[in-house]
């Protein structure tokens, strides 16, 4: 970094506590606050009431950890987001907290994150900034539809493809063996089943199924009678 853009206030991972009280512009009572019981941000409220700000901004920072919008770690180590928050270890990324300010804050621009007032990026126009996040926003769910809808089609073309030779006789194999054993009979000869035969089968299936196309009585037993044949080879 430039000696011009060195910023004593920043650092590479903040502690919660830390950020809140630079948002808070209270660096000069840093030693005092980080002493205190700043775990929870309601005995954070009632140890410092002349700095309401340092409990409200605790509290902002915590709420978006929680709901996924800001990224955080463990003693500068990024982790999962919906990893259980441990207030002693957890820690916010400098570039993290950042975007999220940019993004949720954009009419604040503590030092700590954004430099002095002379920074280049200090006069950006909140509106327009709204405006362009908008359209980036707008630009990703777009791409995101364009994706889902070529896997679609990938995974369409995929089902259409033609079974090779191979599948569809071990796809017939199955099929007759699931018929033989709904017909057969356990060791103490009681039927696996109430169906007694093939064409009651074929007539379960056609009642229960009748708006599906391919499962018309017709298509069942050509494929009933391939699927025996199919399994007698093996047998």
């Amino acid at each position: 970094m430039h000696a011009d853009n060195f910023n004593p206030l920043a650092k590479t991972f903040y502690r919660p506590i830390d950020a809140a009280l630079r948002w808070c512009e209270l660096v000069q009572y840093e030693a005092e606050i980080v002493k205190a019981d700043w775990y929870c941000p309601e005995r954070l409220g009632s140890l410092f009431p002349q700095w309401p700000c340092l409990r409200a901004n605790l509290e902002r920072l915590y709420d978006a950890m929680r709901n996924g919008e800001l990224p955080y770690g463990h003693f500068g180590i990024s982790v999962p987001m919906g990893t259980p928050l441990e207030s002693v270890s957890l820690t916010v990324r400098h570039a993290d907290l950042r975007l999220w300010m940019q993004r949720h804050y954009p009419d604040q621009r503590p030092e700590f994150l954004f430099g002095s007032d002379n920074d280049t990026h200090a006069n950006i126009n909140p509106v327009a900034y709204l405006s362009l996040h908008a359209e980036r926003d707008a630009l990703v769910q777009e791409c995101t539809k364009l994706q889902r809808q070529v896997a679609e089609r990938q995974a369409l073309a995929l089902e259409q493809r033609p079974l090779s030779e191979r599948s569809e006789h071990t796809l017939l194999q199955i099929i007759g063996a699931l018929n033989y054993t709904i017909l057969d009979v356990s060791p103490a000869g009681k039927p696996m089943s109430v169906l007694e035969n093939q064409a009651a089968i074929v007539d379960a299936i056609t009642a229960r199924f009748k708006d599906i196309p391919g499962l018309s009585k017709r298509t069942l037993d050509a494929k009933f009678a391939a699927a025996n044949r199919a399994l007698k080879k093996t047998t």
